[in-house]
């Protein structure tokens, strides 16, 4: 299955996230993503040195101060933990996953359940590392 596909069908597709993107662990490009959910080069940068501290680090405390910005909206973080981020703009949020060699970056709209929305980006993610990804 292409990147794209994983977006398309595994994402986006089961209605409980309404756009994403797959990025690479680096953060120094974009492997696929839904129309105009654009992560920019210093977003893509920071997300995987969050990630990269495991939980903890000025990275994470910045977030935890500053908030996180994805495809140019800011999200406050109320989860940060080992191979995810978890924030909210609202009744939106973002969910935050990374595997051994991509990140991927869902976001949820105003009618989904967090919940589903979080638990169909955790087990793209858990599938991706079983796969060597």
């Amino acid at each position: 299955m292409s990147w794209q596909a994983y977006v398309d069908s595994s994402l986006v597709g089961t209605g409980h996230i309404d756009k994403a993107a797959i990025i690479s662990a680096a953060g120094d490009s974009t492997w696929a993503a839904t129309p105009g959910f654009t992560l920019s080069a210093d977003e893509m940068k920071f997300i995987s040195a969050v990630l990269a501290e495991n939980g903890k680090g000025p990275n994470v405390d910045k977030v935890f101060g500053e908030g996180l910005h994805v495809a140019g909206q800011r999200y406050v973080a109320f989860n940060i933990e080992g191979r995810h981020v978890y924030g909210r703009q609202g009744k939106t949020g973002v969910i935050i996953v990374k595997t051994t060699q991509a990140i991927l970056v869902a976001h949820y709209g105003e009618n989904a359940v967090t919940g589903n929305s979080t638990q169909t980006v955790e087990a793209l993610a858990d599938y991706l590392i079983k796969a060597g990804y």
